[in-house]
């Protein structure tokens, strides 16, 4: 079986490098809001280029605090309205409406599937006080198009960078484009702990330090509360990790960006649409998605050769039971994209004769 992606496989490369910073914390008698969580935050903020980096418990909470701090600034009210593309994981629209906004889904570019600047611009309203694009895949949203409108309406830009640690347009890296960005670590990301962690990078000093409190209960100083806060904090250990994993994130990327090209290079089943790419180097291809018409004949018939697939995601936001009240949004592009859609294998320790068994099936491939 070639698996979809080999956790295991991936982390024994570095297994002694993470037992060592194991048994550092271990020894270090301090597990939570330690040496290794600033450390991490600075390494993490220097390699996005921002100026501050604020761990927290997953990526979820990364955008979620992030709208909560701007509410508790007064950037945000309840009510506002916040764009973001329709076709993202639901964490995206849930992080809206946990902050009592309103998520307002518009129909990605059917190229990148990433936010359009045109179906953004075409849904800005009086109420519109933030857009939410989602770098999906491992490819950076047209950032530069995206915060031109922003500021020209006034808006405030959050990215989620879930997919895309390390991804750039121009040089210039996800997380360091809009007014702050949320970071998730899920064990299946580029860079990836041992468990549950998140990170929101951001070069406003005032957002930072009211999101290093709200993440602790609402406090700046143990004991006193300015806010009616969380318990969110990216602990010690999977700090550690992160610390561990981060020197090796760009490696690991060369060989997802090899991978991506040979694949792109040598598919080529006219049933099967390959992912659009607007610069080669910049994507950091956290999945290689491709579309076919019949993907469930496809993925059956690549399981029959002994390759995992996953479907990322079956069923859009505005369809799910949780957003019923979304369900009558006239959304085709959407639809099309999460009915068509498969993610190939796509692993850095992929062996080369794999890499080809997974294109020789899709050649293959006949309606």
């Amino acid at each position: 079986m070639i698996n979809f992606l080999d956790l295991k496989a991936i982390n024994n490369q570095y297994q002694q490098e993470l037992k060592e910073a194991c048994a550092r914390v271990i020894d270090s008698g301090w597990y939570i809001m330690g040496n290794e969580l600033t450390q991490f935050e600075t390494e993490f903020a220097a390699y996005c280029g921002t100026k501050h980096a604020v761990g927290v418990a997953n990526g979820l909470d990364a955008l979620i605090l992030t709208l909560r701090a701007w509410k508790e600034l007064g950037k945000l009210n309840s009510g506002d309205e916040v764009i973001v593309q329709a076709n993202t994981y639901i964490a995206s629209v849930l992080a809206i409406t946990e902050n009592d906004l309103v998520p307002v889904l518009v129909e990605p570019n059917l190229g990148s599937y990433n936010l359009d600047p045109e179906t953004v611009i075409a849904a800005i309203t009086p109420k519109t006080k933030a857009i939410l694009p989602v770098h999906l895949y491992g490819q950076l949203s047209p950032m530069p198009e995206i915060m031109a409108i922003a500021k020209e309406h006034n808006l405030l830009v959050l990215e989620d960078c879930a997919q895309s640690h390390g991804a750039e347009i121009n040089g210039k890296r996800a997380g360091n484009w809009g007014d702050a960005a949320g970071f998730s670590f899920y064990p299946g990301k580029n860079l990836g702990a041992l468990g549950d962690a998140g990170a929101i990078t951001t070069n406003n000093d005032e957002l930072a330090q009211t999101l290093k409190a709200i993440r602790n209960y609402g406090s700046h100083k143990k004991y006193e509360n300015l806010y009616q806060g969380v318990n969110s904090r990216l602990d010690e250990i999977q700090a550690a990790m992160l610390r561990v994993k981060l020197h090796y994130l760009d490696g690991e990327t060369a060989r997802r960006q090899h991978i991506a090209q040979t694949y792109r290079a040598n598919i080529f089943n006219p049933l099967i649409m390959l992912p659009q790419v607007n610069e080669e180097l910049a994507h950091v291809w956290h999945l290689f998605v491709v579309r076919c018409a019949q993907r469930e004949v496809l993925q059956q018939f690549l399981s029959s050769r002994g390759i995992q697939t996953l479907i990322h995601y079956p069923i859009p936001p505005h369809q799910q039971q949780a957003y019923s009240h979304y369900a009558d949004l006239q959304l085709p592009l959407t639809e099309l994209i999460h009915q068509q859609v498969l993610s190939i294998p796509l692993d850095p320790t992929m062996k080369d004769e794999n890499i080809a068994k997974v294109i020789a099936a899709l050649n293959e491939f006949v309606a």
